[in-house]
C-alpha cells in the first residue's frame, strides 16, 4: 500500500510514486468522507471548491476529485484554469461553502504534486481536521461517476473563480493611489498559478508593468517554483540593470511573494512581514494582534514592543497561524517564506495582496524601498535572516533530534544560549538576540536550518556551524 500522510500543509509526494490517480481518488474518498459526516451547520450544505495549479496533470487530478466527491453528494466548483490559492480560500468565503480542495504542491519541485484542504474560513484546515480526513483514509469503498455525468447532474459546475478574488483584492487597497505612483514593477509568475494577476489589477493607469515567466511550464524551467535567491536569477538581473522599482515573484500557487528591490536585492520574508505591519500600524492606521512562526523574526518582536501589540508564536505551518487569526483580532499573520495574512481579508496567504500592499506602501510614503529598508534598520536595528536547506538522511533525523533534546547547545559561535524553543525543531536563542533553528521538513527528505543576527556574515557563519553539527552527528 502506498503511503499517504499528510504534513505541514496537506498531502504532498512524487508524482506517479504516491501521487497516482488511485492515491488520489483514496484521499477525495476520505474528504468526502469527512464532509458527509461532519456535525455542523456549514457542513450540511455539502458544496466544495476545486482549484489546481500549474503542474503536471493538476486539472485531471482536479476532475478526479470532483467525480469522487460528486459520486458521494457532494456539489462543487470546479476551477476551470489554474488557479492561486488564494482564490480557492476566497471562493469559500464567498459562495459560503462548506470548504475546499486546492491540487498544489506550492513551492515544491516539479516531481511533486499535492493536495491542500481548506476549512469553511478558506483557512488551512487544522490538525483537527486533517486527523479526521487521516482517519477515513482505506476506511470506505471509492466511488466514482464520469465528470460528464456529474455536470449533467449539476453536481459540477466549471466556473472561473479567480475574478472575484481579484475585486475583493482590489477593493481592499487603495488601487487608484497605486495606479497613479508611476511605479515600474516587473513580476515573474514562475510558471505558476500567478499568471497574469497583477496585470489583470493594475490594468491602466501610469503604473508600468512587465511579467517574466507568466506561461504555463509543468517542469517550472527546472527549478522549484520557490522565490528564493537561486530561483530569481533573472528577476534580480532585470529588475537592476532596467530600473524597476520592484522585483515581484509568487510561488506555484501564488500564496506566497517574494520581493527585489532597485538594487537587486532580494528581501527576505522576515523583512516583507516586518515592512508591512509597519505600513498596517503607521499608514493604514490599524491595530491587532500579531502572529508569527518559530522561524520568526527578532525585528517584529520589537516592533510589537513598540507599539505594545501582543505577539503570538506558531509551529511552521500557515494552519496554525489562520487559527489564531480566525479566532482573535489579528492585523498580520505570516512566515519566513513570504506567505503573509492581512485582518480584515482572507485568514490565509495570498500572494497578490501582499504585492499590492508593497506597493501600496511606497505609494502612501512616496519613497523607494531601499530608502524604507534604510529606516527600518535604523529605528530598530539590523536583522539578517538566512536559511540553508541540506539533503538529510531518513537514519539521521530521529538521532539528530535526539541528540539536540539531550545535549543541547549551550553556545553558538562565541555566544551562549540564553533560552530554547522545542515546539517545533530546535531553536537556539543566543545573549547577542541571534539564534539557530533545525527543523525537518514536512514535505521533503530535507534539514532546514535557520538563522539571524546583526550581521549577514554571522548568520552565514551560524548556517555553516549548523550544518557542520548536523553532517557529523
Amino acid at each position: 500500500m502506498s503511503q499517504i500522510k499528510f504534513g505541514t500543509d496537506g498531502w504532498r509526494a512524487v508524482i506517479s510514486d504516491d501521487f497516482t490517480f488511485a492515491n488520489v481518488r483514496i484521499v477525495a474518498q476520505a474528504i468526502a468522507d469527512y464532509v458527509r459526516h461532519k456535525r455542523s451547520a456549514a457542513h450540511r450544505k455539502n458544496r466544495i471548491v476545486i482549484g489546481y495549479d500549474t503542474r503536471f496533470l493538476s486539472e485531471d487530478y482536479a476532475q478526479t476529485i470532483a467525480s469522487v466527491l460528486a459520486a458521494n453528494g457532494i456539489r462543487v466548483i470546479l476551477a476551470d484554469r489554474p488557479t492561486p490559492t488564494p482564490s480557492v480560500s476566497y471562493a469559500i468565503i464567498d459562495h459560503g461553502l462548506t470548504g475546499g480542495v486546492m491540487v498544489t504542491a506550492s513551492h515544491n519541485p516539479a516531481r511533486y504534486n499535492g493536495i491542500k484542504y481548506k476549512n469553511s474560513y478558506g483557512a488551512s484546515a487544522g490538525p483537527e481536521i486533517i486527523s479526521e480526513i487521516e482517519h477515513y483514509l482505506h476506511k470506505n469503498k471509492v466511488r466514482q461517476m464520469p465528470i460528464t455525468e456529474a455536470r449533467s447532474k449539476g453536481l459540477v459546475a466549471v466556473q472561473d473563480i479567480i475574478p472575484q478574488h481579484l475585486k475583493f483584492a482590489i477593493g481592499y487597497v487603495d488601487l487608484p493611489l497605486i495606479k497613479k505612483s508611476g511605479l515600474k514593477i516587473l513580476v515573474d509568475s514562475m510558471h505558476g498559478a500567478g499568471d497574469d494577476c497583477f496585470a489583470h489589477v493594475l490594468a491602466g493607469g501610469k503604473t508600468h508593468l512587465d511579467m517574466i515567466r507568466n506561461n504555463r511550464e509543468t517542469s517550472f524551467g527546472g527549478v522549484s517554483p520557490e522565490p528564493k535567491l537561486q530561483n530569481l536569477t533573472e528577476l534580480i538581473r532585470r529588475t537592476r540593470k532596467e530600473g524597476y522599482d520592484l522585483g515581484l515573484a509568487t510561488d506555484g500557487d501564488a500564496d506566497r511573494l517574494g520581493l527585489v528591490g532597485p538594487d537587486g536585492k532580494i528581501v527576505t520574508g522576515q523583512k516583507i512581514m516586518s515592512i508591512l505591519l509597519l505600513h498596517m500600524i503607521e499608514d493604514r492606521k490599524m491595530r491587532g494582534d500579531v502572529v508569527q512562526t518559530i522561524c520568526g523574526t527578532g525585528l517584529i518582536d520589537k516592533i510589537c514592543e513598540r507599539y505594545r501589540l501582543t505577539m503570538h508564536e506558531t509551529p511552521v505551518g500557515f494552519k496554525y497561524i489562520a487559527d489564531i487569526m480566525v479566532a482573535g483580532d489579528v492585523l498580520i499573520g505570516g512566515e519566513e517564506t513570504g506567505g503573509i495574512g492581512f485582518k480584515k481579508y482572507i485568514p490565509e496567504r495570498d500572494g497578490i495582496m501582499t504585492g499590492l500592499l508593497i506597493m501600496e506602501m511606497l505609494a502612501m510614503r512616496r519613497k523607494r524601498l531601499p530608502e524604507i529598508l534604510r529606516w527600518v534598520d535604523k529605528e530598530y536595528g539590523t536583522y539578517e535572516y538566512r536559511r540553508m536547506d541540506i539533503a538529510y538522511p531518513s537514519g539521521l533525523k530521529k538521532r539528530l533530534m535526539d541528540t539536540l533534546h539531550k545535549r543541547p547547545l549551550r553556545s553558538v559561535l562565541g555566544r551562549k544560549v540564553v533560552a530554547i524553543k522545542a515546539f517545533d525543531g530546535h531553536k537556539f536563542m543566543c545573549e547577542d538576540e541571534s539564534w539557530i533553528l533545525f527543523r525537518l521538513s514536512g514535505t521533503e527528505p530535507i534539514l532546514r536550518i535557520y538563522a539571524e543576527a546583526s550581521t549577514e556574515e554571522r548568520a552565514l557563519a551560524m548556517l555553516a556551524y549548523g550544518k557542520k553539527m548536523a553532517l557529523s552527528v
